[in-house]
């Protein structure tokens, strides 16, 4: 099974070298070559977090504008999102975390049933953070600094004398990690993982943090909290004492600026179906090429803050990202459809 698998990889990146190197001779061509889609549905399956539809709803135009009829997406949890793909209940997403998904990934058949096409956003990081005032005036810089009773009260919202972390919501995977770190690092007595819905919880943890109150909360970026709680300005960082991961593979890059931050390093990729990836050479090789920084994906997660956040904004969103990212886009797009050829 992973011979077959490593072989469609193998065939997907020769596809998409023959593809940039047709590219450059593509004229225009006839209708066939320009809809390479054309007759063909495409179901596309995204988490229920309005904050990262955006990146799918660039990936939905670019299959569009190679003639795919691209249904309304499906909207579930990461674990079900991988099965529905696994099925063939739907057949792409661009919003697999590589490694905090991979037990998802795994148990919904893993390269058996899957392809991860690209990496959709490189460099995402995850971890712990607190108010920088707070940081400097008590001397704290590690996650394990909460175990002294006295640091952990500092962070106590509710009178229990126990550090609140804002935490996630069950499903996501990293309410996974942060429970098993409180355990490893010998914090279950002084915190409390406080999960339940992360933005409304977030929001009420800014509003501590704007009455000039102690935070401390879990995040990941890209997303519109970098931009409000800025690091090294409002917050920075909390290291952790070592890197412990669940499944005891601790040979993973953790670090950031020096920091071990106790996530891994992650990745959001593009993950298909792998029949449809095989059926459909063009739609293969375009959601190979998409890719968006960090930095726009939290730029825009910030406009939605701000108040720009119907499913029409964020549309809006992605093809204002398209215009200006026109040259990139396009060059997506001609090696997809040469793929096809």
């Amino acid at each position: 099974m992973r011979t077959r698998f490593n072989t469609l990889s193998k065939h997907i990146r020769k596809l998409t070298a023959i593809a940039a190197f047709s590219a450059v001779t593509l004229t225009g061509g006839v209708q066939a070559e320009e809809l390479p889609g054309k007759g063909e549905e495409v179901t596309p399956i995204f988490p229920t977090i309005a904050e990262e539809r955006f990146r799918g709803e660039v990936a939905i135009a670019g299959l569009k504008d190679l003639g795919y009829d691209v249904n309304e997406p499906k909207e579930t949890e990461y674990a079900t999102m991988m099965m529905a793909l696994s099925y063939g209940d739907a057949d792409f997403s661009v919003h697999l975390w590589d490694k905090l998904h991979d037990t998802f990934y795994q148990k919904a058949g893993g390269d058996d049933a899957l392809l991860k096409a690209g990496s959709v956003i490189p460099g995402v990081l995850q971890g712990y953070l607190i108010d920088k005032k707070t940081a400097e005036e008590h001397g704290i810089t590690s996650l394990e600094d909460l175990k002294k009773p006295e640091i952990a009260k500092l962070f106590d919202s509710n009178g229990d004398g126990k550090a609140d972390l804002t935490g996630c919501n069950p499903g996501w995977g990293c309410e996974l990690m942060i429970d098993h770190h409180l355990k490893a690092y010998e914090l279950e007595d002084t915190v409390t993982h406080n999960r339940g819905s992360y933005f409304a919880l977030m929001a009420d943890t800014i509003a501590r943090y704007r009455e000039g109150k102690p935070i401390l909360y879990y995040t990941w970026v890209p997303q519109w909290i970098a931009g409000v709680l800025v690091e090294d300005k409002d917050v920075v960082w909390l290291e952790v004492p070592f890197t412990s991961m669940p499944d005891g593979n601790n040979d993973v890059i953790t670090t950031y600026k020096g920091k071990n931050l106790g996530f891994a390093v992650d990745e959001v990729m593009a993950v298909m179906n792998k029949d449809f990836a095989k059926e459909n050479p063009a739609a293969a090789v375009f959601l190979s090429q998409v890719q968006i920084t960090a930095g726009d994906e939290s730029a825009q997660n910030l406009k939605m803050q701000n108040g720009e956040k119907s499913i029409d904004d964020i549309k809006r969103h992605a093809q204002e990202w398209i215009a200006a990212h026109r040259d990139q886009y396009d060059s997506w797009l001609q090696q997809a459809r040469a793929a096809a050829n």
